[in-house]
């Protein structure tokens, strides 16, 4: 029987649909069903155990190495000191009084200290809350709030919430924990918490993203579908430690499969880390898109080791790809995420993503292309990309936010907000974003938080924030505001914004204009803003 993309032919399909059709019809809705899903995790799990579980066999292996321009002060653990160590963190964090379900927010910067709290946290049964070092006091006050934690572990100088009576735990004292007698590991069901992260939504304030410990096993999808990775591989991440891209793909990941994991030392310079790929034979490297362009600004090293660098983030710059391809002569795979479900779509190794695509699904994961019902669309029609609710490394949902979890779900679809399209041979393309949701170096900015924050400049009556391009492969926020009298001073409007906000999200571009665009129903007109700027259309004062 064939079928044509008449309205007809697809209501016919969406019938068979529902009566559980055959692969060749599914193929031709943006459907991604897996042929082998992921195994179940066992039924007692804990995510710490698992991601050490090569400390019995690879003992004495390199875990991780904090490596070094040139080559001193350097920091290197091998899976049996990294394990005891983080049972050792579990075992003191126990001994003050903490219990299983208990909240520890980690306010710690750029340093071998926060895998170590991460994962002890994790291995006590705890629920370890990663945020970024850059966020001011006022941000992450209001985050501490939501989470409610029994305890702060915090690095010198890094600001910290108010108005919580959570003890706080130095890094000496960190550290003296790591000696503590060994606690065993929580063993439990791999459904529960384990770790909650913070994500900025289209309502312009965090929001508290709870994963399962199952998540992490969830991640096997990506070694295949995306890393390529083995147990053979050294594995180089260019991001920082307290950042859930450098947790997942530079730690975690290389350590559940028994691979070495790189971190350069804080303060190495994108300038260095060409030299530090070839001294330390890096077979895989990862970075955000915004590394591989300032790495390019100089001539590479020859890098015999490398296989191919992995980026994820932020869309990758095609300009960006060539110059690295070929400079190393090595490809890079680009991987697509959110911090609800991490990774899911990505090019590999042994299945690149077609030229201007995302990639495709990976081995495992179920996805689909939705229309604004909920029902699936034909292929390469753009809709809205959306994961089904069975794949493991899907969110637990929002801590006290049932409705906004209930919001982001259509049956049994996660509704992502990104639109694309799905080919016929499953490769995902971008068409657009759905809400207005700006990309920081890979760091996910609403535009409401920063326009909020920068409305309470006196000088500034009203605010629209975007993320505009300014060459072909760089993007920046750029704040579009109308001034109570006359256009304001840059450097004040970026001094108030960086006493307001995180450095990576404050604007780098102060924009005065007459009035701001709306719509219909006065909603703003973000992407018009975007479209007139990199047009160079934009009337200013």
């Amino acid at each position: 029987m064939r079928f044509q993309y008449t309205e007809t032919g697809v209501m016919q399909l969406h019938a068979l649909a529902s009566c559980a059709p055959p692969w060749h019809i599914w193929a031709m809705l943006s459907e991604f069903r897996p042929t082998a899903p992921l195994p179940a995790p066992p039924e007692t799990f804990n995510m710490a155990r698992y991601v050490l579980s090569h400390a019995m066999d690879l003992g004495d292996k390199t875990a991780l190495a904090v490596v070094t321009p040139d080559g001193t002060g350097e920091t290197h653990w091998t899976f049996a000191q990294l394990e005891r160590a983080v049972r050792g963190v579990a075992g003191g964090l126990l001994a003050r009084g903490l219990a299983p379900g208990d909240r520890v927010l980690l306010r710690l910067g750029n340093t071998v200290d926060f895998p170590l709290a991460f994962l002890g946290a994790i291995a006590a049964g705890l629920v370890p809350v990663p945020t970024s070092s850059q966020l001011t006091g006022a941000e992450i006050t209001k985050m501490s709030a939501m989470v409610a934690p029994s305890l702060i572990v915090a690095g010198d100088g890094i600001a910290l919430p108010s108005g919580t009576d959570a003890p706080v735990l130095d890094r000496d004292a960190l550290h003296a924990l790591a000696s503590h007698t060994p606690a065993p590991f929580h063993m439990g069901d791999p459904e529960q918490p384990g770790y909650i992260v913070f994500t900025s939504g289209t309502s312009g304030k965090a929001r508290a993203v709870v994963h399962a410990h199952r998540a992490i096993w969830a991640r096997q999808m990506m070694w295949e579908g995306w890393y390529g990775l083995t147990r053979d591989d050294r594995l180089m991440h260019a991001g920082a430690f307290n950042w859930t891209y450098t947790l997942g793909t530079g730690l975690m990941d290389p350590w559940s499969a028994g691979a070495t994991a790189l971190i350069p030392a804080a303060g190495t310079g994108s300038d260095q880390l060409g030299a530090l790929l070839a001294r330390e034979r890096v077979t895989i490297f990862a970075a955000a898109p915004g590394v591989y362009r300032q790495m390019l600004r100089a001539p590479l090293p020859a890098l015999p080791a490398l296989r191919h660098g992995l980026s994820a983030g932020e869309k990758l710059p095609a300009t960006t790809r060539e110059h690295w391809v070929s400079a190393t002569q090595t490809p890079i795979h680009e991987a697509y995420g959110m911090s609800e479900c991490s990774t899911f779509i990505s090019g590999a190794p042994d299945h690149p993503a077609p030229p201007g695509t995302l990639g495709f699904p990976q081995p495992g994961r179920h996805v689909a292309v939705l229309d604004e019902d909920g029902r699936i669309v034909p292929r390469g029609t753009p809709g809205i990309m959306a994961v089904h609710r069975s794949d493991p490394g899907l969110m637990l949902g929002y801590l006290g936010a049932e409705q906004d979890t209930k919001n982001r779900f259509s049956g049994d679809w996660f509704l992502t907000g990104d639109t694309v399209s799905m080919g016929p041979d499953s490769a995902i393309s971008f068409e657009g974003r759905s809400d207005d949701i700006m990309n920081a170096g890979g760091f996910r900015v609403s535009p409401i938080e920063v326009e909020a924050a920068m409305t309470l400049h006196p000088d500034v009556h009203e605010a629209a924030c975007a993320e505009v391009a300014v060459k072909d492969d760089a993007t920046v926020i750029a704040c579009f505001y109308t001034p109570e009298t006359g256009p304001v001073q840059s450097d004040e409007l970026s001094a108030h914004a960086h006493a307001q906000l995180a450095h990576y999200k404050c604007p780098r571009l102060f924009i005065a204009l007459e009035a701001l665009p709306r719509g219909a129903n006065n909603k703003l007109l973000r992407g018009t803003l975007r479209a007139q700027f990199e047009a160079g259309a934009l009337t200013t004062l």
